[in-house]
Formats: C-alpha cells, sequence, structure tokens
C-alpha cells in the first residue's frame, strides 16, 4: 500500500461504461425541476455571450448516502481494497461534476473531492510531510496519507482543528525553516484529466498559499515565534509546478480558495499576499484565475489589496455572511473583472429567497457592469446537507422551505437564467409561496417562549458563590482523590447497539424490551469503570445517537432528517438538526436514564447534557431571527434539565460545549457581543443549582487560548478540554500566567487515534500539567468522548490512564 499513489492509479480503469448518477434534485417540484435543468450549453472560447454565469465554490464529497464514509472505513478495517476505495471515490466525482453539468452550470470546480480533508490534500501536494511518518520522496500513498491524519501504531496523527467557524475539522500542516518540500500529489491535476475525459470542463481549485501557510502551525521543535510567510518563497514553485501540469492537461481556469482574506490580516501579512500572487503571475499565463474568499466580509484593506492584483480574472465573494461587501463594491470594483457573487449560502439548508437575490445580482451588474456577474454559491457546499430528495419524512410544509446541496445548484443556475433574462415564472412563484409559508406558519412563533426570552437577558445569571467555595462543598460530598479521573462522556457505538436503536425507531422492538437493551449496556460500561477504577463514572450515552440530535428530537421547534449528513471530518459525518421554530422542553429528556445508570454505582455518576451553544452551533439554525435568542431559548430548556437532574439526585452534571469557540465570529470587531451571550447562555442552564451540585463542561479541538477568559467567565466547577492532540498548545496560556481556579482536565490523550499511549507516556503529560496548574484543581480524562473507538482500544487505553494518575497521585503523596 505505501508504493501506491494517493491518486496516480487511473481512477476510471474499474468504471462502468454507464456511471452511476447522484439523484435529480427536486428543488420544489418534479415538474419545476425539468424546466430548469436545461441542457449545458456550448462552450465558444472563454465567454459565452449574454450567458448564464454560474459557479458551485465545492461541493459535498461523502455522498448522498454516506458512500465515501462507509467505503473509508471499510479500507482501513482491511475489508477491502485500494481498488474498492478508489472505485467509490470516482463514481462520487464523476456523479457530482454530471449532477453539476446537467443543471446548467458554467465553472464546475473539480480537486474539491478528498478522501480526508483538502488542507491535507495540499500538505500532500507540497510534500510537507512531517519526518515521523517516514516518507522520503516520490507521490505519496495513502499509508502515509492516512498516517498523518489518523496516526497508527507507532506515530500520533497531525494535529486536527476547526476550519473557521465551522464545525468542519482540518488537519493543520506542521512546518518549520528546515522543511523540505517536492511536488508529491498530482491530485489537482488527475482530477481534471479525470472530469476532462467525461467531456466536462472543470476548475481546478487549490487552497491559496496564504491560506496555507496561515493556518499552519510550528513543527516540534521550532519556535512558536516562527514565521509562517518565510515559507512564501519555498512552496511556490510547487505551485507553479502544478500550473504547468494544469495548462498541459488543457485547463483555462484555476481556483485559489483564499479564506483567510476575511481574518483581520495584517500590513505586512496583505504584501506577502500581494507578493506571492505578483510572482506567480508568469506562472500563471494562459490561465483565468479566480481568488475565492468566503465566511464574511473581506476588510476594507483586504479588498483594495485583492482587487488591485492584475493577473486575476475574477474575485468571489460572500454574500451571505458578508454583509458589507456590497459596499465596498460600490466604491470601487477593477474594470473589465468578472465577480463571483455567493448569493447562495452554502452553510445552512434554507431555500434560496431566490427574488431577493435577483435584486442583489442586478445592483451587482449595474455597477460592474453585464456579463460581469457569476452567480455563485456563498462557499463550498461541503457544510450543508447533500440531497432533499432523499429525504421522505419531512412533511410537505417544511420540506418546501429547505434546499440541500443538490437544490442550491438549481437555485444558483436558475438566478443566472434570470439574470441573463430567462427568468422560471414558475420556479421564482413556487420559491415566493414557500417564503411565504414559512413567514406566516403558526408553528414558527410561540409567544409564551419569546416572553421568557426578553426577560432572561434582564440578569447575568450567575451562581451566588464562588466557585472556590463550591468546590469545597462538592469535595464533602463526593471525597474525590486528588486527580480524580473521568471520561468525557459517550463509550463506543457498537453493530449491535445501532441496531437496537434502529429496530426501536422502527418500532420493531417493544419500549420493555428496548430499555432492557440499553440497561445491559449501561451495566456492561458501568462495571468496566469500576474494574479500571475511574472516580467519576458516565453512562456511556447508549440510548443516544448523536449529542445534538438527541436532544432535539426531544426539544420543540426542531426537526430531522433522514440522510442530511455533513462531514465533520475523515469519514465523521453529523446530522444536523432544523431549528425551524421557538425551543420548548415539552418533558423531562435524560432523568430517567441518568437515574437507572446511578443506581448502579455507588460512584458518582455524571448527568450528561448539550449545552445550548453546541447545539445552536451544530444545528441549521433558522435565519428569520438572530442566532443569540435562539441560544437563549435552548438555554431555558436546558435550564429545566439541568434542575429536574439535581431533584432526581444526580450531583454532577456535564454541560458540554464543545461548539462555544467554533461559533467565535472572524472578525475581533464581533467577538465581544459573541462570547456575551455565549457565555451568558451557559450561565442561565446552571445558575439555580445548589453548590454542592458540581456543573463540568466540556471543549475540545478548537484553539482555546484566545478566549480563556471567557471560559473563566462561564463558572463551571470543572473543565475538560481537549489538549493531547494539539500537543498541549492549551497549557502555555497557564503558563503566560493566567490563573485558573476551578477544576480543570486538559486530555491526556487523542481518542480520534486508533494509537494507545502507554501510562509512562501519560504519566509525562500529566506531570507536564502540574507544572502549569495545581494539584488540587487537576483532573485526568481524555481529550474528548469515546464513541468512535473499538472496545479493545478504550480499555487498555483507560487503563493506561489511570495507572498514569495513580502513579502520579502516589508521587504527590510522597513529595
Amino acid at each position: 500500500m505505501g508504493q501506491l499513489a494517493l491518486q496516480r492509479v487511473s481512477p476510471l480503469a474499474s468504471l462502468p461504461r454507464r456511471l452511476p448518477s447522484l439523484p435529480l434534485p427536486s428543488s420544489y417540484s418534479p415538474s419545476l425541476l425539468f424546466a430548469t435543468a436545461s441542457p449545458r450549453p456550448r462552450r465558444h472560447g472563454f465567454f459565452l455571450a449574454r450567458a448564464m454565469s454560474s459557479h458551485i465554490v465545492g461541493y459535498p464529497r461523502i455522498g448522498p448516502k454516506r458512500e465515501l464514509k462507509f467505503a473509508l472505513e471499510s479500507f482501513w478495517e482491511g475489508k477491502t481494497g485500494v481498488g474498492d476505495l478508489q472505485t467509490v471515490a470516482a463514481n462520487l466525482r464523476n456523479s457530482i461534476w454530471k449532477h453539476m453539468a446537467d443543471a446548467g452550470i458554467k465553472y464546475i470546480p473539480s480537486n474539491t473531492f478528498s478522501y480526508y480533508d483538502q488542507m491535507l490534500d495540499t500538505t500532500a501536494m507540497l510534500g510537507a510531510v512531517p519526518s515521523r511518518y517516514g516518507w522520503k520522496n516520490g507521490e505519496i500513498g495513502f499509508d502515509v496519507y492516512f498516517s498523518m491524519a489518523r496516526g497508527n501504531d507507532s506515530v500520533p496523527a497531525m494535529e486536527m482543528t476547526k476550519w473557521f467557524d465551522t464545525n468542519y475539522h482540518y488537519i493543520v500542516p506542521e512546518l518549520g525553516p528546515d522543511v523540505e518540500l517536492s511536488y508529491a500529489s498530482h491530485k489537482a491535476v488527475d482530477e481534471f484529466k479525470e472530469a476532462k475525459a467525461l467531456g466536462i470542463d472543470t476548475v481546478p481549485v487549490l487552497i491559496g498559499p496564504l491560506t496555507y501557510l496561515l493556518l499552519s502551525k510550528p513543527a516540534k521543535g521550532v519556535d512558536k515565534s516562527f514565521c509562517m510567510l518565510s515559507l512564501i518563497d519555498k512552496i511556490l514553485p510547487i505551485y507553479k509546478e502544478v500550473f504547468d501540469d494544469l495548462k498541459s492537461a488543457g485547463a483555462r481556469w484555476i481556483q485559489f480558495d483564499e479564506p483567510i482574506l476575511v481574518m483581520d490580516l495584517d500590513t505586512n501579512q496583505l504584501q506577502a499576499f500581494s507578493d506571492a500572487y505578483s510572482h506567480m503571475e508568469s506562472s500563471l499565463a494562459g490561465l483565468n484565475v479566480l481568488i475565492a474568499t468566503y465566511f464574511a466580509d473581506v476588510p476594507a484593506e483586504a479588498y483594495k489589496t485583492l482587487t488591485s492584483l492584475k493577473c486575476v480574472t475574477g474575485f468571489g465573494f460572500d454574500f451571505v455572511r458578508g454583509l458589507e461587501t456590497l459596499d465596498l463594491i460600490k466604491g470601487g470594483f477593477p474594470r473589465g473583472k468578472l465577480l463571483f457573487a455567493g448569493v447562495v449560502d452554502g452553510r445552512n439548508i434554507w431555500a434560496n429567497d431566490l427574488s431577493a437575490s435577483l435584486k442583489t445580482l442586478q445592483s451587482l451588474e449595474e455597477i460592474v457592469g453585464k456579463d460581469k456577474v457569476v452567480v455563485s454559491t456563498s462557499c463550498s457546499l461541503l457544510h450543508t446537507a447533500v440531497d432533499l430528495v432523499n429525504e421522505v419524512k419531512l412533511d410537505k410544509e417544511l420540506k418546501s422551505w429547505l434546499a440541500f446541496a443538490a437544490q442550491k445548484v438549481v437555485e444558483v443556475n436558475a438566478l443566472a437564467k434570470s439574470l441573463s433574462g430567462v427568468k422560471d415564472e414558475a420556479l421564482f412563484s413556487a420559491n415566493s409561496m414557500g417564503q411565504a409559508s414559512r413567514r406566516s406558519s403558526p408553528r414558527v412563533t410561540n409567544a409564551a417562549v419569546q416572553q421568557d426570552v426578553a426577560a432572561v437577558k434582564k440578569s447575568d445569571h450567575r451562581r451566588s458563590t464562588e466557585v472556590s467555595a463550591r468546590l469545597q462543598a462538592q469535595q464533602k460530598k463526593l471525597n474525590l482523590p486528588a486527580l480524580p479521573t473521568t471520561t468525557i462522556g459517550s463509550f463506543p457505538q457498537t453493530a449491535d447497539l445501532r441496531r437496537i436503536r434502529r429496530e426501536f425507531k422502527a418500532k420493531k422492538i417493544s419500549d420493555i424490551d428496548y430499555v432492557q437493551a440499553i440497561k445491559v449496556e449501561f451495566e456492561k460500561v458501568v462495571k468496566l469503570q469500576e474494574e479500571l477504577g475511574i472516580d467519576v463514572l458516565v453512562h456511556g450515552e447508549a440510548e443516544r445517537n448523536d449529542m445534538v440530535e438527541y436532544f432535539g428530537e426531544q426539544l420543540s421547534g426542531f426537526a430531522f432528517t433522514s440522510n442530511g449528513w455533513v462531514q465533520s471530518y475523515g469519514s465523521r459525518c453529523v446530522k444536523p438538526p432544523i431549528i425551524y421554530g421557538d425551543v420548548t422542553r415539552p418533558k423531562a429528556m435524560t432523568v430517567f436514564w441518568s437515574s437507572m445508570a446511578q443506581k448502579m454505582t455507588q460512584h458518582p455518576m455524571k448527568g450528561m447534557l448539550t449545552g445550548p451553544v453546541t447545539i445552536l452551533n451544530w444545528s441549521f439554525v433558522r435565519n428569520d431571527q438572530p442566532r443569540h435568542e435562539t441560544c437563549f431559548q435552548i438555554a431555558l430548556a436546558i435550564k429545566d434539565e439541568v434542575e429536574d437532574l439535581e431533584k432526581a439526585g444526580i450531583t454532577v452534571i456535564q454541560i458540554d460545549e464543545a461548539a462555544l469557540r467554533e461559533g467565535l465570529p472572524l472578525r475581533r470587531s464581533e467577538q465581544e457581543f459573541y462570547l456575551d451571550w455565549a457565555v451568558h447562555a451557559f450561565r442561565i442552564t446552571n445558575c439555580d443549582v445548589q453548590d454542592t451540585t458540581q456543573i463540568h463542561t466540556h471543549m475540545c479541538y478548537s484553539n482555546f487560548n484566545d478566549i480563556i477568559h471567557s471560559i473563566i467567565n462561564m463558572d463551571a466547577d470543572v473543565i475538560t478540554i481537549e489538549n493531547s492532540r494539539s500537543d498541549e498548545k492549551l497549557l502555555s496560556v497557564f503558563q503566560e500566567g493566567v490563573k485558573y481556579c476551578a477544576g480543570i482536565g486538559p486530555g491526556v490523550y487523542d481518542i480520534h487515534s486508533p494509537r494507545i499511549p502507554s501510562a509512562e507516556e501519560i504519566a509525562e503529560r500529566i506531570n507536564k500539567m502540574l507544572a502549569v496548574l495545581d494539584s488540587k484543581v487537576l483532573w485526568v480524562n481524555p481529550d474528548c468522548g469515546l464513541k468512535t473507538r473499538k472496545y479493545s482500544e478504550v480499555k487498555s487505553a483507560l487503563s493506561n490512564m489511570v495507572a498514569a494518575a495513580k502513579l502520579v497521585r502516589s508521587e504527590l503523596i510522597k513529595s
């Protein structure tokens, strides 16, 4: 496997003559769909006369039924081979390209497919492989590629963190002054050729050099102050080799994704961006260049720098989250250039208001000129569900409010046709009716909930006692040892467990049989933790499908899909709930199960809840009211659940806020407001519990150092937080003098890798923590939940974790 190139094996070799295609999107009704799916116009030169100029930034790669997920996991488990995986991947790519071509999209992206992550693909393209993976030269194969992503028995994986403010995770490049680079993956060129062989001309997409470098981190042993931009001269020659190969293959366009431009970049960073593209100008000759930005407004200085580039043919902007970009364009747009206008939301599932978008496009056309506006998505459709046609259980009214990726492709094309003067009146009318239905539907608004939220804003909802006094009261009740051990919540979700939940949902087994089956699973998990010697237990969450969906299913104002999956990382997919209306909790959600589990042990048993900010950030959220209003509604529902758990005798309650950092706005000017309401929402959930009730929270896979004061302001009694996969980056904030008085458990091992750390390795991590944290507040726990791991891995890793805690505990007693 080490000798097999990532993409060099011909992806067409083992395909059937007729390629399977994704189901056609039923945008608003079948008859309207066929009216919009016109044949793709022939190209003559680079532009079409008054053409329907349409573009998609990127498309989901997992498949409408998670085909890529299952192919990857089968491959990793050794059940299938390289050829099987490549065939599934090729079928998915070809179906996606065909769908866009059939819908009439002019600028179709390629190289947005990935076996794991697009940033990791760029690392492979540049040959920027950390030395620990043993790669020397040649085309990077699956063995090295997946070792970087997942680790292996010998070495840990590379760090994984959130892609801007989304729930997608990317693999963080590790770079330093001595990094040796080479053109080591030809994936971008191979996929362009693959599409071309099907008769589809595509726009190859590359992560831009500035975004790649500024999202990288110093490799181990490299000074933390190392300037990534000093490597620009090392990576540009490889980009140039890619350009040469693409031109030789017949490419006429290239797209650079530079979302980093929406951040608050300094003058030196903007100059480096300008210099890089000026340096590449001669190499890009013969290619039309699109630079795509997304997720927010482009700041004024960045806009000026970007639009002054001579080598660029078109500029892509997000007009969904970038509400001020229109004003910048009014102030000046380069003559003769194309504006790729992202008016169709790539991050949510609501149907586009076609009439409103058309007005925006027409105003833009008045500024930049006719035939100079290309209708596009606000960002890659990677962040939305794949196809609404697979949702047979959603009711007709709600379905008329929605559009998944496949439907958004149709929306883009419909807007492009309308802008060119060929308006589909029937489709626009159906869209208008759907918009009106949503605005007037009684299922959306609950006056009592609106009143409760208005009242909430009048208090800051702090617990009346300081955390130090609460911890003393809790210790008297819980009597925990120094360095108490715990886990984050979930235990492995086995195939049998998933089958039981499926059968119960399908009403194939009775309530009694289901409860008994889950009880048996609880007993297994509790017994294992007791045998291992863990101090504060969890019930393992056997009854839960997903940490957000489980709660949303029991709250009003939520709807659920059957196949609305979105990639989180690698093969990990989530199915975000849809928040369409005001939120209430009709009845208790977890009390029955938590009480059952607590009765099985004398140890404290955590009540496990997902916090309001995480439920919000990991859902498709209604866009007809401010996000914080919806978050406060969820907070009040979780508050009721916390208080019911306390009444039921649960003394430790964990309210996970894994996604709090993820929702932080990308621009500094907007961050304080977000953190104020997000922290307030968390405090609402537990403001009225007794001092002896210990409130935990959990956060993972983001950079927390810059919001540490807001984390402290959450006023939780204990926080468990990812630490090991990010190479203990979190500890640096305490080395810099931040005093944390509450309990804290920085993760001691990475649960997203199959690698099992030794007790000695974990003990070393604990001792590093004790160098900056008081032993009286330190907890010992994994980075995150154990849902994705096998029991064999969990038993060994937790056994080593407990052994390490006991070892360090004994050393503390001696000293």
